[in-house]
């Protein structure tokens, strides 16, 4: 049984998540509070819960302060639901750079009836934060004064292309903060909702010192030190167009639940027919992306995911390395060296 508490200060939100999950049969919402102050009262009585779904603007204490608080002192998984989310606001990256394992776009209006429609991906949020191992950042920097100044563009030759879910926010931060001065350009699927990725790129393009960080845009070729994050809400494809990568965007269904899909990235580069591309699955939930890494190293590119000791969840990349898609399982600092060591 996942044992779910909410903090939230609005009783319709509160309300409306009860309902959605009430009958669920492995899943129990042991309590609920307007505000975290009067939630640890309440823990006192039942317990800490297996998962958190917490608001960010709050009265006595916001979202954020708890966040740091509670994995201080006992680390547990956090979902995000807030209105604040919407516009991907830099307190929803904030929190997911804490140790938050997802966000929730919390409506404005037709709150009830948006949680009724969000129930199976709400429930997938859920377990997945269940599966997961907290990682806490007690502190973060927000300003970079040695940003390298990337003038010339040397158009890629050879590219890295990444694909992560739940965690994988963290996982992508440390490894572009350790980046080297050269390097290939990267391409980075991230399961993310629409309207936040920009605003994970800016943030990681004035925190990381090496590389120049952006939401990709259809178009765009690719350039070595530069990092191009997929779109929230729509597929990023990798072509080959007169001897460039071209970053294209395809506005279709989901795929493997997802929109972007890191299958759909991976499959697009395997249809370049280029051995150019070393491919990685970092940490998250479910299967996106294993069939796709798979077909990259049936056609001898080097495929790597990231090993269940550093992965918040070990679902992506255990299916990965069920399928045979991946040469190596890999830790964080493995696969940064890994990228460092491309020529």
């Amino acid at each position: 049984m996942i044992k779910v508490f909410i903090i939230d200060d609005s009783l319709m939100v509160r309300n409306a998540l009860y309902r959605a999950l009430k009958g669920v049969k492995d899943i129990e919402i042991i309590g609920e509070a307007n505000n975290p102050v009067d939630a640890f009262d309440t823990f006192k009585r039942v317990g800490l819960p297996d998962v958190f779904i917490l608001d960010i603007e709050m009265p006595k204490m916001d979202g954020l302060s708890f966040l740091k608080q509670i994995n201080t002192q006992k680390p547990t998984p956090v979902i995000i639901c807030s209105t604040l989310v919407t516009g991907g606001s830099s307190a929803a990256i904030k929190a997911l750079e804490l140790g938050a394992c997802d966000i929730i776009l919390k409506p404005k209006i037709n709150v009830k009836e948006f949680f009724n429609e969000y129930k199976n991906e709400l429930l997938d949020k859920i377990y997945a934060a269940n599966h997961s191992k907290v990682s806490f950042k007690p502190s973060l920097s927000t300003s970079l004064e040695n940003k390298i100044n990337i003038t010339d563009k040397k158009i890629a030759k050879k590219f890295v292309a990444i694909g992560s879910s739940t965690g994988g926010v963290q996982v992508i931060e440390e490894i572009l903060m350790h980046l080297q001065p050269r390097h290939q350009a990267i391409v980075i699927t991230q399961h993310m909702p629409v309207g936040f990725t920009a605003s994970f790129a800016q943030r990681l393009d004035s925190t990381v010192p090496n590389s120049k960080v952006q939401e990709a845009k259809d178009g765009d070729i690719l350039y070595d030190n530069h990092v191009y994050i997929a779109k929230g809400g729509i597929h990023m494809k990798i072509m080959k167009e007169s001897d460039n990568f071209v970053v294209r965007l395809e506005d279709a269904e989901k795929v493997n639940s997802h929109k972007p899909s890191v299958n759909v990235l991976f499959h697009s580069i395997a249809a370049c027919n280029t051995k150019n591309v070393t491919a990685f699955i970092l940490t998250g939930m479910g299967n996106d992306g294993a069939s796709g890494l798979k077909v990259l190293r049936d056609l001898g590119c080097d495929t790597y995911v990231q090993n269940e000791k550093t992965a918040t969840v070990y679902g992506m990349p255990k299916v990965a390395m069920e399928l045979g898609a991946a040469k190596k399982a890999m830790s964080i600092f493995e696969i940064t060296k890994t990228i460092n060591s491309l020529s």
